[in-house]
């Protein structure tokens, strides 16, 4: 971390922050001092809403359905829920943080998500619990879009590429840890204490946001609704932006598919311990990790786009494989595991790249561009989950071809819409 990197950029905006410490540079680039170690890691708890959110209960996904006497496709419901709200509440944090600082929306959805994680626990029915999960999602996903604008103000497309990678590894932590601890928790204090634990979550990084210095000063322009749906027409227009945000989309809509998948596949399916789903679920987000940080050293020597480009036919391969291994069952679960891993593992290399390359030129709107780009990559998340739900047959076959078509979808995508 300690190396040369090359020197940053900054917007006009971020500009008025530069006696803040947390972007330091010199005529041999950026170091990762002790102040920008900090902010690393409060952006990367940040970033880490939704995984932690997604990720810790995922044990505890068929014990609901015993506990409400529901479907699958009912407890599924809570992970769409969360989709849902992460993409809908993305579009109105965007605009917000660029009329009035980075700061001031953080702490309302941060508040939301610790008050609506208590609703969770308190849930008596599934439809409650539902609710509920829609409105933590709305809160949390202030922390995922904010953390991205308040990169994209310091750093130029390549070094928020890197920045963004680092984000990852603080990130990462979050897939490897949370279905550990849940599974834990499951088994000693009932899904409820899941719950607990997220508030708690929730209350930690409202406090670490206090000592987050502001990155853009509020805007003495009107909010008005009209301006907002403008700004996002032109981002919808715009070519290489909307490429980037959809082929990613696509991508991490292959991962929300096995997120929703996975936990009846593993448990149900192959009979994976809840506790030691979390292992399983671990390795994967670790290989993630992994390459997240081997895309920061490549962009030493390459381009985001150039990475982006193997890391969208490595998807699209892997997920073919997956529904060979499915569809045959040859080897089982371990057979099952290898292209999985290799699937969730090029991922590492799309989420930076693609987030770098589509907010790069919107210095200006990064919030704006930050949120559209959530909205369209989580509603698509959304969708696979939901198909997920609705063919689940008994069987790993609909979680691997939802994959498969992200993937491709993904690497067709880019190539159409990015020249």
């Amino acid at each position: 971390m300690g190396r040369a990197e090359a020197p940053m950029e900054r917007s006009a905006d971020s500009r008025q922050t530069v006696d803040s410490g947390i972007a330091p540079s010199s005529a041999a680039g950026i170091a990762l001092t002790d102040r920008l170690l900090r902010f690393t890691l409060i952006l990367g708890a940040l970033t880490a809403f939704a995984p932690m959110s997604i990720d810790m209960y995922l044990p505890s996904l068929p014990t609901l359905g015993r506990d409400f006497a529901t479907g699958t496709e009912q407890v599924q419901a809570t992970l769409s829920a969360f989709f849902i709200g992460l993409a809908l509440g993305q579009a109105l944090y965007g605009p917000l943080s660029d009329r009035f600082g980075r700061r001031p929306p953080m702490f309302v959805g941060i508040a939301i998500y610790t008050v609506a994680s208590v609703g969770c626990a308190l849930a008596t029915t599934i439809e409650w619990l539902v609710a509920m999960r829609f409105l933590q999602a709305m809160g949390g996903c202030a922390g995922v879009v904010i953390a991205r604008a308040v990169v994209r103000d310091l750093f130029d497309a390549r070094d928020s590429a890197r920045m963004l990678s680092r984000l990852l590894l603080v990130m990462g932590l979050a897939p490897i840890l949370a279905p550990l601890a849940g599974g834990f928790m499951l088994n000693v204090a009932g899904w409820r204490a899941i719950f607990w634990a997220l508030s708690g979550f929730g209350a930690l990084c409202f406090v670490g946001v206090i000592a987050l210095p502001e990155t853009r000063q509020a805007s003495a322009a009107p909010l008005r609704f009209g301006a907002v749906l403008r700004r996002y027409g032109n981002l919808l227009a715009h070519r290489r932006f909307m490429g980037f945000t959809l082929s990613a989309g696509c991508a991490q809509a292959g991962m929300f598919a096995y997120i929703s998948g996975s936990p009846f596949v593993f448990i149900e399916l192959y009979g994976v311990p809840a506790h030691a789903y979390g292992w399983l679920f671990g390795l994967n987000a670790l290989g993630l990790i992994a390459a997240s940080q081997v895309n920061r050293r490549l962009l030493d020597r390459h381009e985001p786009q150039q990475l982006l480009t193997w890391s969208f036919r490595a998807t699209a391969g892997f997920g073919l494989l997956l529904v060979v291994a499915a569809w045959t069952g040859v080897g089982g679960l371990i057979v099952l595991l290898l292209p999985l891993f290799g699937f969730v593992t090029s991922l590492g290399f799309v989420g930076p790249n693609a987030t770098a390359c589509a907010m790069a030129p919107f210095a200006d709107q990064a919030g704006g561009a930050s949120a559209l780009l959530g909205t369209l990559q989580f509603g698509a998340a959304a969708v696979a989950g939901t198909l997920v739900g609705l063919l689940y047959d008994g069987t790993a076959v609909p979680m691997a071809l939802v994959m498969a078509t992200c993937g491709i979808a993904a690497w067709i995508v880019r190539g159409a819409l990015v020249r």
